[in-house]
């Protein structure tokens, strides 16, 4: 059953429903409310392009279908479809989509020293802080169910330390985003992940400066929109 939003001629279709009304798409965005899904989402927004939502519903474990395994064979959420390209892996979409979309100016240029900053943030969230959240909201991976608070607890430690760096990169770095003057792909992956901490004691929202971010980026229409469109509901972070 479709369900069609009037930006960009965006619909919401569900997984069973797909057929040959994605070609009418530029992109088409596999996606689960408040999942890794997140942060393509907000870029999709950013950029303006026409781009259609496919739900995988988690609920009832339809990223381990059939077939969505023939598009992601790890059953992960999201994926992106760009014509002829399947891509996976969140962090990757991102930059796909920020060096499709060039003028949209979420990347720096290819080859300069900014450039080398976002690749490093980029990966510091995606293999170190999301890696640990993984951890927190799945410890049972880790060891049996006796072990789970521990390692829960652990988890949530170490990545309280990596906010506290993020924190600290934040307060003194000129701001107000992960690159300074500029708005990038950065910035909306941090807040995927930081909106993730919000059950921690001392989540990213309880650190002024991530605190000041935070409220700049719910500012953003683009970030607005992907969240109205998710049904995700305040507070946010």
């Amino acid at each position: 059953m479709l369900r069609r939003a009037d930006r960009n001629n965006m619909a919401q279709i569900h997984l069973d429903s797909i057929c040959n009304h994605f070609a009418t798409a530029m992109y088409t965005l596999y996606y689960f409310p408040g999942n890794a899904s997140m942060a393509p989402h907000m870029v999709l927004e950013e950029i303006g392009a026409p781009y259609e939502l496919a739900l995988v519903d988690r609920s009832v474990d339809e990223h381990k279908s059939p077939r969505y395994l023939k598009l992601n064979p790890a059953g992960l959420i999201p994926v992106l479809i760009d014509g002829d390209l399947v891509l996976t892996e969140a962090a990757a979409i991102c930059l796909h989509l920020a060096d499709r979309h060039a003028d949209a100016m979420l990347a720096p240029p290819l080859g300069t020293n900014d450039r080398a900053q976002l690749y490093k943030w980029l990966m510091y969230l995606t293999n170190t802080l999301q890696s640990e959240l993984i951890t927190y909201y799945y410890p049972d991976r880790l060891g049996g169910k006796p072990a789970t608070e521990i390692v829960q607890a652990n988890a949530e430690s170490r990545a309280g330390k990596m906010l506290d760096l993020i924190e600290h990169h934040l307060a003194y770095s000129g701001g107000p985003w992960m690159l300074g003057a500029q708005y990038t792909i950065v910035d909306a992956y941090l807040l995927m992940l930081a909106r993730w901490t919000r059950g921690f004691a001392h989540p990213a929202r309880a650190r002024p400066a991530l605190a000041k971010f935070l409220a700049a980026m719910a500012g953003r229409p683009a970030v607005q929109r992907s969240f109205s469109q998710e049904s995700l509901q305040p507070p946010w972070f």
